[in-house]
């Protein structure tokens, strides 16, 4: 494992997720595993699934660390190492600091490589990434001990590198443990997804979310409660969103909603000459990602007869129920947020103006509200 190894999960200027100190909102995942250790029945393969930015990077590092450094159950004799009741190991455990440090000869992780070609890094995992473990397992093995390897995240992997690992599940080494992060597990091998046990992992309630951001080591803007209604309990999502200024964008849409159905031009403008600006492909599609979420918040206030609970911009509520008053209204979003979700994707494909699509969209969102 290299420390500067690419890791798909990880957010710039947050903690990589073997640094991440707790897992929040996850313990049923915790609890199923710790059973089948305690039980003797740990399976060599397992598949953590579940929406993006909720934990599965970070379990998948909590259970490598306690998988290293605890011995099996029934190791011992008369003289057996007590049943664990967590996955949390000492801190100054030897395991806990060589993985800290990057240099834990019995894991390994296995993310999208460089190509020594272009010396760029790979959009897929490829068939020799998945080889290598082979070199691992050998290396490995003269001590005994279980070798851990994660590979994040599995939906990158190639045909061909997918069809090396299932060979390895199919004959698994001794003591090794496989652990896939898959956030997409339908677009996975079919015999790849039998050979292991799945833990699912949920998105995060309000307050475990708190926590979670609270430790991320990023310095959070805004509202964490809207952060958290904006990003589904995905704490990648909500981390994004603030490091993109993600909540002031959604706060500015709302705004110009809040002036259908006369549209204020300049206003519109401003945020697609913003989204627009040189180098901001990801803001523009940050951008088109809040449109979704907004007419979908519209839709449901429709057709519920109320606004979402959270409030995730200023005045919201009071322009979700002027613009989706009704279950008709609510109806007439959804269909509109299909057309405009489909066109605005078509445009960013084939690249026409970031200004123009913006606009484009925003007259298109002025044509449904109620006159």
């Amino acid at each position: 494992m290299s420390d500067d190894a690419p890791q798909p999960d990880r957010i710039d200027g947050a903690r990589h997720p073997r640094d991440t100190p707790r897992l929040f909102g996850q313990g049923g995942a915790e609890a199923a595993f710790l059973d089948a250790f305690n039980s003797g029945k740990l399976h060599h393969g397992w598949l953590l699934t579940g929406p993006r930015g909720v934990g599965k990077a970070t379990l998948a590092w909590r259970l490598a660390k306690f998988l290293l450094a605890t011995p099996d159950p029934d190791d011992g004799g008369m003289f057996a190492p007590e049943t664990p009741t967590s996955l949390d190991i000492n801190p100054d455990h030897p395991v806990a600091h060589r993985i800290a440090a990057g240099g834990e000869g019995a894991l390994k992780s296995v993310t999208r490589s460089v190509d020594e070609k272009t010396k760029r890094l790979r959009k897929q995992i490829v068939v020799d990434d998945i080889r290598k473990l082979n070199g691992f397992f050998q290396m490995s093995a003269a001590d005994g001990g279980r070798r851990v390897v994660i590979i994040d995240d599995a939906d990158l992997m190639n045909p061909n590198a997918a069809n090396a690992l299932l060979k390895m599940l199919e004959e698994p080494p001794a003591r090794a443990i496989i652990l896939l992060i898959s956030h997409r597990p339908s677009g996975l091998l079919p015999t790849i997804r039998s050979r292991c046990r799945t833990l699912r992992l949920g998105t995060l309630p309000p307050e475990d979310m708190a926590l979670a951001l609270a430790q991320s080591g990023v310095e959070i803007e805004g509202d964490p409660a809207a952060l958290a209604a904006l990003s589904g309990g995905s704490v990648g999502g909500a981390l994004g969103l603030s490091l993109m200024g993600g909540l002031k964008m959604y706060a500015d849409l709302v705004g110009i909603l809040g002036t259908l159905p006369q549209l204020d031009r300049s206003r519109a403008l401003a945020l697609a000459e913003a989204a627009a600006a040189r180098g901001g492909e990801e803001k523009l599609s940050l951008l088109f990602t809040l449109i979704d979420l907004l007419m979908l918040r519209l839709a449901r206030t429709g057709a519920t007869g109320q606004p979402p609970e959270t409030e995730a911009a200023p005045n919201e509520h009071a322009v979700l129920t002027r613009l989706s008053a009704t279950p008709a209204q609510g109806r007439a979003w959804a269909e509109a947020a299909h057309e405009i979700s489909t066109r605005a994707r078509h445009g960013m494909a084939v690249n026409l103006d970031p200004a123009a699509l913006v606009l484009d969209t925003l007259f298109k969102m002025g044509q449904t509200a109620p006159r």
